[in-house]
């Protein structure tokens, strides 16, 4: 029983650690992704330059097959971080995400992920306390949801870096 209860406590203390570096994973790919599309794209605007109509179509072609593995694996992602539950949950509790009177005393930023934003962004005032409320998948640590009008931002408390940007959050 002792060795039980010793496994079940050294796995609770290890799952924090193996959700980051899932998301690190899925981020490093996404990076990856997007490489390989503007490469492909700069391969396309080279083989117009100087190329065959043949090379032109291929090119064409292989920027096609980069941009939906780029969406394959947004897709996947998402499922991952159980993004597709908010969406359904918003769609039929729209009072919910209601943007109401809600102002801040700093003008918008479209920010994106591994952007460093200044503490005044993420200060307890505009934190989500309940990310439950909005099916959203609970903050690692030293992580929290943040509301910047109507986006959504998981941000590293202790770095200031958005981890994620889920933009239109609210109506």
């Amino acid at each position: 029983m002792k060795k039980f209860i010793t496994a079940a406590l050294l796995a609770a203390v290890a799952m924090p650690v193996a959700i980051p570096a899932a998301q690190a994973q899925s981020n490093r790919e996404l990076r990856r992704d997007r490489q390989d599309i503007r490469e492909e794209q700069r391969d396309l605007r080279r083989a117009e330059r100087h190329g065959t109509p043949r090379q032109v179509r291929e090119q064409r072609r292989d920027v096609r097959e980069a941009r939906r593995e780029y969406r394959e694996d947004l897709r996947d992602r998402d499922r991952r971080w159980g993004n597709d539950d908010w969406r359904g949950w918003r769609n039929s509790n729209r009072g919910l995400y209601n943007r109401g009177n809600w102002r801040a005393p700093f003008r918008y930023n479209s920010f994106r992920e591994g952007t460093r934003i200044g503490v005044n962004y993420y200060n307890p005032r505009y934190r989500i306390a309940d990310p439950w409320r909005y099916r959203l998948p609970r903050p690692g640590f030293n992580q929290s949801w943040v509301r910047h009008y109507d986006d959504l931002l998981l941000v590293d408390t202790r770095r200031g870096t958005v981890i994620r940007v889920i933009r239109n959050f609210y109506w």
